[in-house]
This record gives C-alpha cells, structure tokens and sequence, in this order.
C-alpha cells in the first residue's frame, strides 16, 4: 500500500506518548521541549515522539 503524506500526518504529526504511563497525547513540540504539557493521567513532563510503523 502506499503512505500519503495527508494520512502519516493525521496519524503521527504532534503525537507524543507518555514515557510513564505509555499515554497518547497531541500537543505542539515546543511546548513539549518546554515542559508546559503534563500527562492527564499520572501528571508527568516526560514524553517521547510516537513511532513510525
């Protein structure tokens, strides 16, 4: 199958997971890097991109 750039867009572009809780969040990636954006859950600033498949 081929990947559109639309669709890897919606499904990767400003996803960040939780390196706690593995909770999936979107936000900006300059707040991210600045620490403003905490987990819902466990309330934790740690988070890491999510993976390409």
């Amino acid at each position: 199958m081929a990947k559109f750039t639309e669709a890897m867009d919606r499904i990767i572009r400003n996803i960040y997971v939780c390196k706690n809780c593995k909770t999936r969040l979107r936000s900006n990636a300059v707040k991210i890097l600045g620490g403003k954006v905490k987990c819902r859950s466990c309330g934790k600033k740690a988070f890491r991109a999510v993976r390409k498949k």
